[in-house]
Order: C-alpha cells, then structure tokens, then sequence
C-alpha cells in the first residue's frame, strides 16, 4: 500500500524559513507528479508548487520568489523550502503524488495525499 508521509512543519516567525518533506513508501514503480497543496481555516486547498517528472516547476503566483520544490527520486521523497514566511502562509500543507505501484502482476496508478502538517507563521 502507498503511503505519503509529511514532515517538517512548525511555528516560525515571518521573514524566517522551513522546509517540508514528503516520503513516499510501498510497492513504487515511478512517481509523477508531485505537489505541496495548502489549506487555511474556512478556506479551500490550494496549490502552492508542483514538480513533473521531468523536473518541471510550477508555482502560485503568491509563493514564486520565495518557495522551491524539489525531489529526490532515490529516495521517494519530495521537498517544499519555504523561505521569507508571511504570516498568510499560515495553513495545513499537504503533499499530493501521482504515483505507480505494482499491485501483484500488474501495475496500479493512483493519486495520494499526505496526512497534512501545519505551518504557522507570527507576525
């Protein structure tokens, strides 16, 4: 079974820096696309930063600047460094990945989502 895990969230003050982690475990053939998304109290999810397979980058335009996603496809895991944090990049992040896994057999391709962590930024 796939699994996301997230790590690294926490409680900085504006103008400082975190970076999130998100391992990826199971049976992984490849993995896709890869994404931070981010949730505000009483607001929708959104995308914050996505990365290919091929390496490409997209961002909201809210972060361009100061947030960076990464991958390391040896290890199943992907990065969110978030640098220069306002206090409205407060939210729960969660990871999202498009990956392929071996189900006996045959091939399995699913979208996952990490348990989410929260980043809190004072002002």
């Amino acid at each position: 079974q796939v699994q996301l895990v997230e790590s690294g969230g926490g409680l900085v003050q504006a103008g400082g820096s975190l970076r999130l982690s998100c391992a990826a475990s199971g049976r992984i053939f490849s993995i896709n696309r890869m994404g931070w998304y981010r949730q505000a109290p009483g607001k929708q999810r959104d995308l914050v930063a996505v990365i290919t397979s091929g390496e490409m980058t997209t961002y909201a335009d809210s972060v361009k600047g100061r947030f960076a996603i990464s991958r390391d496809n040896a290890k199943n895991t992907f990065f969110l460094h978030m640098n220069s944090l306002k206090p409205e990049d407060t939210a729960v992040y969660y990871c999202n990945a498009e990956i392929t896994s071996y189900v006996g057999r045959d091939y399995n391709a699913g979208n996952y989502w990490g348990q989410g962590t929260q980043v809190t930024v004072s002002s």
